[in-house]
């Protein structure tokens, strides 16, 4: 004998029609969160260079993976340029925060330093300025930043950190480190703030590796782990390509997680006097693209 399911009473009516309901919000939120996160992925691409300058003797590269999930785009950045005395700038931070809002907020942190560089050689007085003038702003975010100069004539480099995560060194006589200079807070963060200038003399042939917490750091990756993962293939690789150095130092995101998005830009230098590699090129060209005993203070 067949039984008939009794009636469903109004609360189970209501139930349903709540859960369709909800059902659907959910799958319009999800849409809008897709939409957002392509949007920043697509903002956070156009906004990056596609090349990079060079100098004889100096080549570069970088590279930006965005976040293995999607949800963490929008945040870091680099960024190349020539300086009105001949020398070039470079520079890479990462944003708080994600989405477009980042995305957006990274895009003015690059015009603020390429617009204060233009005017000011010293790294250390560019995050200065770069700083009061993003808190002139006042979007509420912050960002962390390494900002380089390479002198062609002295060959050195110049550098200095807001709150940044230190970069990787290795030269073709084996020699390796970090570049963990001294630095000061994040950009965004307090008015006046002071950013300590590192000078090195590039003696000996190799690369320098700038890189975000992206690539070294993961919910169950400590960044000391990442850091001496980098350090181990740009050491291995001081010699190759800047490409080839970038590649390597980037595929330590696969161990990490990679939750967040990720950026490496590589300066592969050769060593010694600069001045004549600089009287024989013609300037700088475009190109698609601790404190280091081998690298001496200038």
């Amino acid at each position: 004998m067949l039984r008939r399911r009794p009636p469903r009473t109004a609360s189970a009516d209501d139930l349903l029609m709540t859960l369709g309901r909800l059902t659907a919000q959910a799958r319009e939120g999800a849409e809008k969160q897709r939409a957002r996160v392509e949007l920043a992925e697509a903002l956070q691409r156009e906004m990056l260079p596609t090349r990079l300058p060079e100098l004889p003797g100096l080549r570069t590269a970088a590279t930006y993976a965005p976040a293995r999930h999607g949800l963490d785009i929008g945040g870091d950045w680099y960024d190349g340029f020539p300086l009105p005395d001949g020398s070039l700038a470079f520079s890479i931070g990462d944003v708080q925060g994600h989405d477009v809002e980042a995305a957006a907020f990274m895009g003015q942190i690059r015009l603020a330093l390429r617009a204060v560089a233009a005017h000011a050689a010293d790294p250390g007085e560019v995050l200065s300025r770069a700083n009061d003038l993003l808190l002139s702003v006042d979007c509420g975010l912050f960002a962390t930043c390494t900002f380089v100069r390479f002198d062609p004539v002295a060959w050195t480099l110049s550098s200095a950190r807001a709150g940044h995560v230190p970069g990787v060194w290795a030269t073709t006589d084996g020699r390796f480190g970090l570049a963990d200079d001294p630095g000061g807070l994040p950009l965004g963060i307090v008015p006046g703030e002071s950013y300590p200038v590192a000078h090195r003399r590039l003696s000996t042939a190799g690369a320098l590796v700038l890189l975000t917490d992206g690539v070294v750091e993961g919910p169950s990756f400590p960044i000391e782990a990442g850091l001496n993962q980098v350090t181990r293939l740009v050491s291995a690789n001081a010699g190759e390509s800047p490409a080839a150095v970038a590649g390597a130092a980037m595929s330590v995101a696969e161990f990490t997680g990679h939750t967040d998005d990720a950026a490496v830009i590589v300066l592969r230098f050769d060593g010694g006097d600069g001045q004549d590699r600089v009287k024989r090129g013609a300037g700088a060209r475009v190109v698609a693209g601790a404190r280091p005993p081998a690298l001496s203070d200038g």
